[in-house]
């Protein structure tokens, strides 16, 4: 029997094989079908399983990440949102919070976005809880009756709940939600205590409303691979990769879609932690370089860093993600020269469609795929033979850059090179310098079908070796599917100061939530022996704007006291921030992690070789561009290569999903499973 996890990128669609009892693995990639996703899931299934030589019906599992959340906020294309507010509250999303973006002064330029549920669908409801859940005024029946069935007869096709401190007692969002449903079960009602149960009205707000936005854009899409899955008579359970790595049943995804918007960038930090662990560097940097840009993660000690908040094009979404920075940075990315005369590399892509130049599908653009067939870099074909590059476009459309900054091609090319390198090394200082961590004292990963080729420059500037190469790393996003587990948590705000608080209450408090994990667990099938349940609580010092997530253990607060969480977060504060304060410590939310074990084979360990990697050259005599002239820069065959195997740099590495760049100066040794691990020459 096999699984079967589908990665879905802006380029394209990545789709991973693993055989369920020898635990190998096979990836290959085909285009995305960007007007309807569940198209290119189903070709790139049945293409794997014919590469394969499998029959589709072995299929048990089928592990799929998915932006259309994602993109339909980005996009602009969700669906028209009525929203429900404590009366006197219509204006929430409006006033929002007095945030501008960097750099000084770009608030003169920034545009506000429009709130994505109108305020035309705004409507109040007579209500007040208080902040500690006591009921202040009743609800009016008849009054919200009337609200609801108006904004229905105007075409509202998603609506939200979302009162001002039902985060304390949801009484009147559930009786408000069974009144929307009595007028028409067909329109999808979300509240916000399902969404997040915590204070700050604005985020939870905000965060309840973009799940409606997006909440029938992604039912349909859900019901069309359903549709097109019982067509070709698979029967397997499909799971959607939550934002944080875990994985969340067909159901949940249509009802919680807001847990989805990282949903592809986190299956490559989940994959580059599993084999960070692996090679023996718990401390990697992952880079996921792809068509259109670059997904920046660190895992420090073999745990990926998860945020409580993340951003939506401009929208903050409080909602658990793991730690990505993303930039406008791939191998799509457009070359131009401004007014200023400076080169510049992206944001804007040529995508997938028409591409770069080089594709010969239309693209005239100048982009740094273009620069690395120029450059010798990137061998005439990709994908295997699949798709083969044409040199010569690639050279007309990086002349458009030479003539205008009056040098070279090879010069223009080196120079968009070297651009996007220094643009994704910024990425890698956000997630580790400015959180406190030395990037000299990690690894980086790269992946993506673009990652390889600039992996070990990005090594160079940061000083982060070994570079890690895994074996499939344009489709390792969805490698990392298959290692994800099921996952979900429930929260509540409990603000309390440590010193008002004893060690018991906090423990019974936790428990509780605790125990609603448990019984979602059992939900979702997940035997007992497979469950675990972890716990957090966000900690910021007293009165403090911001607060910090911490690990906590019952056991160890029942053992130790409260001043086991003070000690930790004074700690990671420092770390973060540079200082701690001697003032009180304020606990505001606190949360239970439920973690479902997914069975996952491990990867086969391979045979061992020599040295001696000249029997996997393929081509001994190609050219490559490096310090100002052409040097002979052998390409290799990775299916060729064994372990203990090294390659001297320069040289090029190919296979069906990625091309690797080793850089003169540097050693490949292959490891014993497989992954390149580049260093530099003592």
């Amino acid at each position: 029997m096999y699984r079967v996890a589908v990665d879905v990128g802006g380029t394209f669609t990545d789709i991973v094989l693993q055989n369920e009892e020898t635990g190998e693995i096979y990836g290959t990639k085909t285009p995305s079908t960007t007007q309807d996703q569940s198209i290119g899931l189903m070709n790139g299934i049945k293409k794997v399983c014919e590469e394969c030589n499998v029959d589709i019906s072995e299929i048990r599992s089928i592990i799929h990440g998915t932006t259309v959340a994602t993109n339909a906020v980005l996009e602009g294309k969700g669906s028209k949102v009525g929203l429900i507010t404590t009366e006197g509250f219509e204006q929430i999303l409006h006033v929002a919070r007095s945030w501008t973006p960097a750099p000084i002064s770009a608030w003169m330029g920034f545009l506000k976005p429009e709130p994505l549920a109108d305020l035309i669908y705004t409507r109040g409801a007579k209500e007040r809880m208080t902040a500690t859940g006591d009921v202040y005024t009743e609800l009016d029946v008849e009054d919200i009756h009337n609200k609801i069935s108006d904004l229905y007869e105007q075409g509202v096709e998603s609506l939200t709940i979302s009162l001002l401190n039902s985060y304390a007692n949801p009484l009147h969002e559930l009786q408000i939600k069974e009144i929307a449903e009595s007028i028409n079960p067909t329109i999808p009602v979300t509240i916000s205590h399902d969404i997040l149960p915590e204070f700050r009205e604005y985020e939870r707000t905000l965060t309840t409303v973009m799940n409606s936005y997006v909440r029938p854009p992604m039912q349909r899409y859900l019901n069309n691979i359903l549709t097109k899955i019982q067509a070709e008579d698979i029967n397997s359970r499909v799971s959607i990769v939550r934002s944080d790595g875990g994985l969340m049943s067909v159901p949940a995804a249509s009802s919680r879609p807001v847990h989805t918007m990282l949903s592809g960038p986190s299956g490559g930090v989940t994959a580059s932690a599993m084999i960070g662990v692996q090679t023996g560097y718990r401390n990697v940097i992952s880079f996921d370089m792809g068509g259109t840009s670059t997904d920046v993660s660190l895992t420090y000690d073999g745990n990926p860093r998860v945020s409580r908040e993340t951003k939506v094009g401009v929208f903050p979404v409080k909602a658990p993600s793991l730690e990505v920075v993303s930039i406008g940075a791939g191998g799509g990315s457009i070359a131009h020269v401004p007014l200023t005369g400076a080169l510049r590399v992206g944001p804007q892509s040529a995508g997938s469609e028409p591409g770069p130049a080089c594709y010969d599908r239309g693209g005239e653009e100048p982009t740094v795929t273009d620069a690395n067939v120029v450059l010798g870099y990137l061998p005439p074909s990709l994908v295997g033979g699949e798709i083969k590059l044409n040199v010569d476009n690639a050279k007309a459309a990086i002349r458009k850059i030479a003539e205008k900054l009056n040098i070279d091609i090879y010069k223009a090319a080196k120079g968009i090179y070297d651009i996007v390198n220094e643009n994704m090394y910024g990425a890698t200082r956000v997630v580790s310098v400015e959180k406190g961590y030395d990037p000299r004292e990690f690894s980086v990963l790269a992946l993506g079908g673009a990652g390889p080729l600039h992996a070990n420059a990005i090594g160079k500037l940061s000083g982060s070796f070994p570079v890690i190469i895994p074996p499939t790393p344009g489709v390792l996003s969805a490698l990392g599917f298959l290692q994800s587990v099921i996952r979900n948590e429930y929260s509540k705000t409990f603000i309390h100061t440590l010193d008002q608080l004893d060690s018991q209450t906090l423990v019974s408090e936790l428990t509780a939530l605790g125990d609603e994990c448990n019984d979602w667990l059992g939900q979702e099938s997940v035997a007992e022996s497979d469950r675990t349940i972890k716990y957090e609580v966000d900690v910021r010092y007293y009165r403090q704007g911001h607060e910090i997530p911490i690990d906590i253990q019952i056991s160890k607060i029942m053992e130790s006291g409260l001043v086991s969480i003070k000690n930790r977060f004074d700690q990671i504060h420092e770390q973060t921030y540079g200082f701690k304060m001697e003032t009180e410590v304020e606990i505001v939310n606190i949360r239970a992690v439920a973690i479902g074990k997914v069975s996952s084979p491990e990867l086969p360990i391979n045979e061992a070789g020599d040295e001696d990697a000249t029997h996997a050259i393929i081509d001994r005599d190609h050219q490559a561009y490096f310090d100002g002239q052409f040097v002979k820069t052998p390409i290799y065959d990775r299916n060729l290569l064994k372990r203990n195997n090294k390659i001297f740099g320069p040289a090029i590495v190919t296979q069906k999903d990625s091309t690797t760049l080793v850089l003169p100066g540097n050693i490949a040794e292959v490891d014993e499973h497989m992954n390149l691990l580049i260093k530099e020459e003592v």
